[in-house]
Protein backbone atom coordinates (compact mmCIF):
# COMPACT_ATOMS: atom_id res chain seq x y z
CA UNK A 1 0.00 0.00 0.00
CA UNK A 2 1.59 3.23 -1.17
CA UNK A 3 1.74 6.26 1.89
CA UNK A 4 -0.84 8.64 1.35
CA UNK A 5 1.39 12.07 0.65
CA UNK A 6 0.14 15.00 2.39
CA UNK A 7 -1.53 18.21 1.34
CA UNK A 8 0.92 21.26 0.89
CA UNK A 9 0.00 24.00 3.77
CA UNK A 10 2.97 26.20 2.99
CA UNK A 11 5.21 27.23 0.30
CA UNK A 12 8.37 29.20 0.31
CA UNK A 13 8.61 31.91 -2.24
CA UNK A 14 11.77 33.58 -3.03
CA UNK A 15 11.78 36.37 -5.30
CA UNK A 16 8.73 35.33 -7.33
CA UNK A 17 9.50 31.69 -7.55
CA UNK A 18 8.14 29.00 -5.23
CA UNK A 19 11.81 27.25 -3.86
CA UNK A 20 10.18 24.46 -1.59
CA UNK A 21 6.61 23.16 0.32
CA UNK A 22 5.67 22.21 3.81
CA UNK A 23 2.90 19.78 3.61
CA UNK A 24 0.78 18.39 7.02
CA UNK A 25 -2.40 18.01 8.25
CA UNK A 26 -4.62 19.95 9.53
CA UNK A 27 -8.37 19.90 11.20
CA UNK A 28 -10.98 22.63 12.18
CA UNK A 29 -13.84 21.96 14.25
CA UNK A 30 -17.01 23.83 14.60
CA UNK A 31 -18.45 25.15 17.79
CA UNK A 32 -20.68 21.97 18.02
CA UNK A 33 -17.18 19.98 17.91
CA UNK A 34 -17.67 18.53 14.55
CA UNK A 35 -15.20 18.39 12.00
CA UNK A 36 -15.68 21.40 9.78
CA UNK A 37 -12.68 21.03 7.69
CA UNK A 38 -10.13 18.51 7.37
CA UNK A 39 -6.63 18.48 5.38
CA UNK A 40 -4.35 15.25 4.90
CA UNK A 41 -4.70 12.51 7.69
CA UNK A 42 -6.07 14.07 11.22
CA UNK A 43 -7.17 10.42 12.89
CA UNK A 44 -3.83 8.79 12.71
CA UNK A 45 -1.85 9.33 16.28
CA UNK A 46 1.08 11.84 15.99
CA UNK A 47 3.26 13.23 19.10
CA UNK A 48 1.76 16.86 19.75
CA UNK A 49 4.77 17.53 21.58
CA UNK A 50 4.26 20.41 23.77
CA UNK A 51 1.05 20.71 22.71
CA UNK A 52 0.05 18.25 25.24
CA UNK A 53 1.25 20.56 28.52
CA UNK A 54 -2.20 21.81 29.34
CA UNK A 55 -2.99 18.28 29.79
CA UNK A 56 0.03 17.49 31.94
CA UNK A 57 -0.83 20.68 33.87
CA UNK A 58 -4.17 19.29 34.52
CA UNK A 59 -2.77 15.67 35.61
CA UNK A 60 -1.04 17.88 38.22
CA UNK A 61 -4.01 19.71 39.49
CA UNK A 62 -6.09 16.43 39.47
CA UNK A 63 -3.27 15.02 41.70
CA UNK A 64 -3.74 17.83 44.34
CA UNK A 65 -1.26 20.47 43.61
CA UNK A 66 -2.78 23.88 44.37
CA UNK A 67 -1.51 26.14 41.51
CA UNK A 68 -2.73 29.15 40.12
CA UNK A 69 -1.94 32.46 38.14
CA UNK A 70 1.40 32.82 36.74
CA UNK A 71 2.52 29.59 38.76
CA UNK A 72 -0.05 27.11 36.49
CA UNK A 73 0.49 28.72 33.93
CA UNK A 74 3.94 28.14 33.74
CA UNK A 75 3.27 24.68 34.22
CA UNK A 76 2.11 24.41 30.47
CA UNK A 77 4.61 26.57 29.11
CA UNK A 78 7.49 26.32 26.59
CA UNK A 79 8.23 29.37 28.23
CA UNK A 80 11.29 31.39 26.48
CA UNK A 81 14.23 31.46 29.50
CA UNK A 82 13.36 35.18 30.57
CA UNK A 83 14.24 35.86 33.45
CA UNK A 84 10.57 36.26 35.19
CA UNK A 85 10.12 32.51 33.91
CA UNK A 86 13.42 31.47 35.36
CA UNK A 87 12.87 33.69 38.60
CA UNK A 88 9.47 32.02 38.70
CA UNK A 89 10.53 28.34 38.57
CA UNK A 90 13.05 29.11 41.43
CA UNK A 91 10.25 30.45 43.48
CA UNK A 92 8.01 27.22 43.00
CA UNK A 93 10.95 25.28 43.68
CA UNK A 94 11.37 26.87 47.13
CA UNK A 95 7.94 27.07 48.11
CA UNK A 96 7.81 23.43 47.55
CA UNK A 97 10.79 22.38 49.51
CA UNK A 98 12.79 21.29 45.89
CA UNK A 99 16.00 21.71 44.83
CA UNK A 100 16.98 22.65 41.28
CA UNK A 101 19.44 19.31 41.35
CA UNK A 102 16.17 17.46 41.66
CA UNK A 103 14.97 18.49 38.08
CA UNK A 104 15.34 16.08 35.30
CA UNK A 105 14.94 18.37 32.33
CA UNK A 106 18.38 18.40 30.42
CA UNK A 107 20.42 22.32 30.79
CA UNK A 108 19.66 24.19 28.26
CA UNK A 109 19.39 27.82 27.10
CA UNK A 110 16.57 29.95 27.01
CA UNK A 111 14.02 29.16 23.73
CA UNK A 112 13.59 32.67 22.40
CA UNK A 113 16.71 33.45 20.25
CA UNK A 114 17.16 36.77 21.75
CA UNK A 115 16.92 35.91 25.37
CA UNK A 116 19.97 33.28 24.29
CA UNK A 117 22.25 35.95 23.03
CA UNK A 118 21.80 38.17 25.97
CA UNK A 119 21.82 35.35 28.23
CA UNK A 120 25.76 33.89 26.77
CA UNK A 121 26.82 37.11 26.74
CA UNK A 122 26.33 37.30 30.43
CA UNK A 123 28.77 33.98 30.69
CA UNK A 124 25.60 31.97 31.51
CA UNK A 125 25.67 27.88 30.78
CA UNK A 126 22.83 25.56 30.08
CA UNK A 127 21.19 25.51 33.07
CA UNK A 128 17.97 22.46 33.72
CA UNK A 129 15.99 26.02 35.05
CA UNK A 130 16.51 27.64 31.57
CA UNK A 131 15.39 24.28 30.16
CA UNK A 132 11.75 25.52 28.63
CA UNK A 133 10.10 22.45 30.37
CA UNK A 134 11.74 23.62 34.00
CA UNK A 135 8.18 25.21 34.91
CA UNK A 136 6.25 21.38 33.94
CA UNK A 137 8.82 19.60 35.58
CA UNK A 138 8.66 21.87 38.19
CA UNK A 139 4.97 21.04 38.66
CA UNK A 140 5.30 17.33 38.26
CA UNK A 141 8.24 17.31 41.41
CA UNK A 142 5.74 19.24 43.56
CA UNK A 143 2.63 17.13 42.91
CA UNK A 144 4.98 13.40 43.52
CA UNK A 145 6.02 14.83 46.69
CA UNK A 146 2.26 16.12 47.91
CA UNK A 147 1.57 12.57 47.21
CA UNK A 148 4.58 11.00 48.30
CA UNK A 149 5.15 9.33 45.40
CA UNK A 150 8.94 8.61 44.36
CA UNK A 151 10.90 11.69 43.12
CA UNK A 152 13.36 9.67 41.40
CA UNK A 153 11.55 8.55 38.92
CA UNK A 154 8.83 11.06 38.55
CA UNK A 155 9.31 10.69 34.43
CA UNK A 156 8.73 6.73 34.57
CA UNK A 157 5.81 6.15 32.82
CA UNK A 158 4.71 3.59 34.75
CA UNK A 159 5.07 6.74 37.85
CA UNK A 160 1.25 7.62 39.22
CA UNK A 161 1.35 11.18 38.60
CA UNK A 162 2.22 9.90 34.60
CA UNK A 163 -0.44 7.11 34.63
CA UNK A 164 -2.90 10.12 35.74
CA UNK A 165 -1.77 12.09 33.01
CA UNK A 166 -2.43 9.34 30.55
CA UNK A 167 -6.30 9.36 31.89
CA UNK A 168 -6.44 13.39 31.60
CA UNK A 169 -5.08 13.07 27.48
CA UNK A 170 -7.38 10.51 26.71
CA UNK A 171 -10.63 12.06 28.52
CA UNK A 172 -9.60 15.29 26.78
CA UNK A 173 -9.00 13.82 23.60
CA UNK A 174 -11.75 11.26 23.65
CA UNK A 175 -10.02 8.30 22.15
CA UNK A 176 -7.55 6.42 23.67
CA UNK A 177 -3.60 6.96 23.34
CA UNK A 178 -1.91 5.20 20.92
CA UNK A 179 1.99 5.36 21.71
CA UNK A 180 4.16 6.89 24.64
CA UNK A 181 7.26 7.79 23.83
CA UNK A 182 9.51 10.15 25.72
CA UNK A 183 9.49 13.76 24.99
CA UNK A 184 12.70 16.03 24.73
CA UNK A 185 12.54 16.81 28.25
CA UNK A 186 12.34 13.76 29.25
CA UNK A 187 9.12 13.85 30.19
CA UNK A 188 6.14 10.97 29.23
CA UNK A 189 4.60 11.90 25.66
CA UNK A 190 1.25 10.68 24.48
CA UNK A 191 0.34 10.33 20.79
CA UNK A 192 -3.46 11.02 19.90
CA UNK A 193 -4.64 12.46 16.38
CA UNK A 194 -5.37 15.95 15.83
CA UNK A 195 -8.63 15.77 15.74
CA UNK A 196 -8.18 14.35 19.44
CA UNK A 197 -6.01 17.64 19.71
CA UNK A 198 -8.28 19.88 18.82
CA UNK A 199 -11.29 18.08 20.96
CA UNK A 200 -9.05 18.49 24.00
CA UNK A 201 -8.56 21.87 23.65
CA UNK A 202 -11.79 22.42 22.77
CA UNK A 203 -12.53 20.52 26.37
CA UNK A 204 -10.22 23.20 28.12
CA UNK A 205 -11.82 25.85 27.31
CA UNK A 206 -15.85 25.09 27.69
CA UNK A 207 -14.81 22.85 31.15
CA UNK A 208 -16.62 23.50 33.75
CA UNK A 209 -15.54 26.86 36.19
CA UNK A 210 -13.53 24.95 38.89
CA UNK A 211 -12.63 22.10 37.27
CA UNK A 212 -8.85 21.21 36.32
CA UNK A 213 -9.10 21.70 32.50
CA UNK A 214 -10.78 25.31 33.25
CA UNK A 215 -7.94 26.10 35.62
CA UNK A 216 -5.42 25.24 33.08
CA UNK A 217 -6.72 27.60 30.21
CA UNK A 218 -8.10 30.09 32.36
CA UNK A 219 -4.20 30.45 34.11
CA UNK A 220 -2.85 30.08 30.55
CA UNK A 221 -5.56 32.82 29.14
CA UNK A 222 -4.68 35.12 31.65
CA UNK A 223 -0.93 34.64 31.89
CA UNK A 224 0.40 33.93 28.25
CA UNK A 225 4.04 35.58 28.60
CA UNK A 226 4.74 32.55 31.23
CA UNK A 227 3.09 30.55 28.71
CA UNK A 228 5.62 31.43 26.25
CA UNK A 229 7.35 34.49 25.99
CA UNK A 230 7.05 38.39 25.16
CA UNK A 231 8.31 37.73 22.00
CA UNK A 232 5.83 34.19 20.87
CA UNK A 233 2.46 33.91 18.76
CA UNK A 234 1.15 31.99 21.89
CA UNK A 235 1.33 34.95 23.77
CA UNK A 236 0.08 37.40 21.11
CA UNK A 237 -2.68 35.57 20.10
CA UNK A 238 -4.06 34.89 23.40
CA UNK A 239 -3.42 38.35 24.98
CA UNK A 240 -4.84 39.84 21.76
CA UNK A 241 -8.00 37.31 21.08
CA UNK A 242 -9.47 37.67 24.56
CA UNK A 243 -10.89 33.92 25.41
CA UNK A 244 -8.21 31.69 23.01
CA UNK A 245 -6.09 29.16 24.08
CA UNK A 246 -2.85 28.31 21.90
CA UNK A 247 -0.24 26.59 22.58
CA UNK A 248 2.47 25.52 19.87
CA UNK A 249 4.56 21.78 20.02
CA UNK A 250 8.26 20.96 18.30
CA UNK A 251 7.99 19.33 15.37
CA UNK A 252 5.55 21.76 13.77
CA UNK A 253 2.48 21.10 15.81
CA UNK A 254 0.64 23.83 17.10
CA UNK A 255 -3.03 23.71 18.55
CA UNK A 256 -5.56 26.68 19.46
CA UNK A 257 -9.11 26.78 20.69
CA UNK A 258 -11.48 29.75 20.79
CA UNK A 259 -14.44 30.49 23.77
CA UNK A 260 -17.12 29.76 21.70
CA UNK A 261 -15.47 25.85 21.29
CA UNK A 262 -14.02 25.98 17.55
CA UNK A 263 -10.60 24.30 17.44
CA UNK A 264 -7.74 23.15 15.61
CA UNK A 265 -4.84 21.73 15.16
CA UNK A 266 -2.25 20.86 12.52
CA UNK A 267 1.43 19.35 11.83
CA UNK A 268 3.84 19.98 9.52
CA UNK A 269 5.31 16.58 8.23
CA UNK A 270 8.90 17.87 7.98
CA UNK A 271 8.95 19.60 11.70
CA UNK A 272 9.61 23.17 10.20
CA UNK A 273 8.96 25.50 12.69
CA UNK A 274 9.02 28.67 10.12
CA UNK A 275 5.86 27.56 8.16
CA UNK A 276 4.27 27.77 11.71
CA UNK A 277 2.81 31.26 11.44
CA UNK A 278 1.41 31.81 8.22
CA UNK A 279 -0.32 28.00 8.32
CA UNK A 280 -1.71 29.32 11.79
CA UNK A 281 -2.77 32.58 10.14
CA UNK A 282 -4.84 31.12 7.40
CA UNK A 283 -6.39 28.55 10.01
CA UNK A 284 -7.51 31.22 12.34
CA UNK A 285 -9.02 33.24 8.70
CA UNK A 286 -11.03 30.53 7.95
CA UNK A 287 -12.46 30.05 11.37
CA UNK A 288 -13.20 33.86 11.05
CA UNK A 289 -10.86 35.46 13.34
CA UNK A 290 -10.75 39.18 12.21
CA UNK A 291 -7.89 40.50 14.06
CA UNK A 292 -4.51 42.01 13.57
CA UNK A 293 -2.43 39.66 15.36
CA UNK A 294 -3.61 37.06 12.76
CA UNK A 295 -1.90 39.39 10.26
CA UNK A 296 1.36 39.65 12.72
CA UNK A 297 1.38 35.56 13.54
CA UNK A 298 0.90 35.01 9.71
CA UNK A 299 3.90 37.49 8.34
CA UNK A 300 7.15 35.01 7.74
CA UNK A 301 9.54 37.08 5.24
CA UNK A 302 12.22 35.14 3.11
CA UNK A 303 15.44 37.23 3.13
CA UNK A 304 18.76 37.18 0.45
CA UNK A 305 21.26 39.72 0.57
CA UNK A 306 19.96 40.77 3.96
CA UNK A 307 16.46 42.20 2.90
CA UNK A 308 13.50 40.91 1.74
CA UNK A 309 12.60 38.77 -1.09
CA UNK A 310 10.37 36.77 -0.42
CA UNK A 311 8.24 35.15 2.11
CA UNK A 312 6.80 31.86 3.39
CA UNK A 313 3.04 31.99 3.25
CA UNK A 314 0.07 29.31 3.55
CA UNK A 315 -1.06 27.34 -0.09
CA UNK A 316 -4.61 26.07 1.29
Amino acid sequence: MSPVISPVLAEIVRSGFVEGRHRGSLVLLDADGAVELALGDVTSPVFPRSSNKPMQAAGVLRAGLDLAGERLALAAASHSGEPFHRDLVHKMLDEHGLSAQSLQCPPDLPLDAEERETYLASGAVRDRVTMNCSGKHTAMLAASALRDWPLETYLAAGHPLQQLIHRVVEEAAGEPVAAVGTDGCGAPLMAISLTGLARAYRSFVLAEPGSAERRVADAMRAHPEYVAGTRRPDTWLMREVPGTLSKMGAEAVQAVALPDGRALAFKLDDGSGRALGPVLARALALMGVDAPVVGRIGRASVYGGGRVVGEVRAAF
